[in-house]
């Protein structure tokens, strides 16, 4: 699925990349030694053989002058903050940062180089591996997913947007939320429901966020895509660009996007299987701002197919119905 957010680059640019951050290593002869890693959605990314025969990743923000959200200003510079950060705990597997440049002198975005992680995506083996060994990763995933959350913050919300901070989690939710609705605005997005009516949702439920005092660090992204897999293991999880200092239950894991909504092995892995009615109603109240931001980038990424934008539609309308009746 292919994105206008992405700011692809020739072989002889990514060349004068490489030899800077390596100190005058350029990529290795050969059309394969640079290669396109066309998972991601939103940056351009490049798979980098380097000259001495190392692997490397490269990773290239959208340009300068492209739309994005209002919660992805900045967001590469969190991304690598956040690795650095999280790379302190070796219970969490993050590939090391090796240079970040934004300069913007070389490239008209910045851009890094990171370590190359061994093993597959499991988004692509996850379907061919044995239950039990399903069952485990999805469990180490939960433990992971935990470890994250370790972190304390000092503030709510986003290192990238100042405006979207806020010292309490009631305010920054509401923050964001908005931030989503300003963005779907720009591009006269038509919800099934009304701006109006979704805003009456989030109001009606949000006194459940008075709850959360303490903010702690949020991967927010952490879908099977964005962890690798070797030998039944998980040898690495990447993609903390949209990491936010919220709460544990914004995570994934307690999404229920296709699992029905029940308790899953990744839940029993962080060790949360059970929630208050309170808990249910941040649940679904995350819910419905991650199907909010994903119906809303539809217009600003032109994704080549309706996949997305059908899917979270739907969602949008499930999330509301509990919202609206509970």
């Amino acid at each position: 699925m292919e994105s206008k957010t992405k700011n692809k680059q020739s072989r002889e640019q990514i060349e004068r990349m490489a030899v800077r951050a390596f100190n005058g290593l350029g990529p290795a002869d050969g059309e394969t030694a640079v290669t396109e890693l066309k998972d991601g959605w939103f940056n351009a990314s490049y798979l980098v053989r380097l000259a001495n025969g190392q692997e490397v990743v490269l990773k290239i923000a959208p340009p300068k002058g492209a739309e994005v959200m209002l919660y992805e200003k900045n967001i590469m510079a969190t991304e690598v903050a956040t690795i650095r950060l999280v790379k302190q705990n070796p219970a969490i597997p993050v590939p090391e940062i090796y240079f970040f440049d934004d300069a913007r002198d070389l490239c008209d975005a910045e851009y890094f180089f990171m370590e190359k992680i061994d093993g597959d995506n499991l988004e692509h083996v996850k379907a061919s591996l044995p239950d039990e060994t399903q069952t485990a990763i999805d469990h180490h995933i939960g433990e992971i997913i935990r470890e994250v959350n370790g972190f304390p913050g000092v503030y709510f919300g986003y290192d990238g947007n100042p405006d979207l901070r806020a010292n309490t989690w009631k305010e920054a939710f509401i923050k964001i939320v908005e931030s989503v609705l300003e963005d779907a605005a720009r591009k006269n997005v038509k919800f099934d429901f009304g701006y109006d009516e979704l805003r009456a949702a989030v109001m009606k439920h949000a006194s459940a966020l008075e709850e959360i005092s303490l903010p702690c660090l949020v991967h927010w992204d952490a879908w099977n895509p964005n962890f690798f897999v070797m030998d039944g293991k998980i040898t690495g999880i990447i993609d903390f660009e949209r990491a936010l200092w919220a709460e544990p239950l914004m995570e994934a894991q307690f999404r229920g996007l296709f699992d029905g909504g029940g308790v899953t092995n990744s839940m029993r892995g962080y060790g949360k299987t059970t929630f208050t009615f309170a808990e249910k109603q941040r649940k679904y109240l995350y819910s419905l701002h991650l199907a909010l931001v994903m119906h809303t980038e539809c217009h600003f990424r032109n994704y080549d197919t309706d996949d997305i934008f059908n899917f979270s539609r739907q969602y949008i309308g499930t999330t509301m119905e509990w919202l609206q009746t509970q």
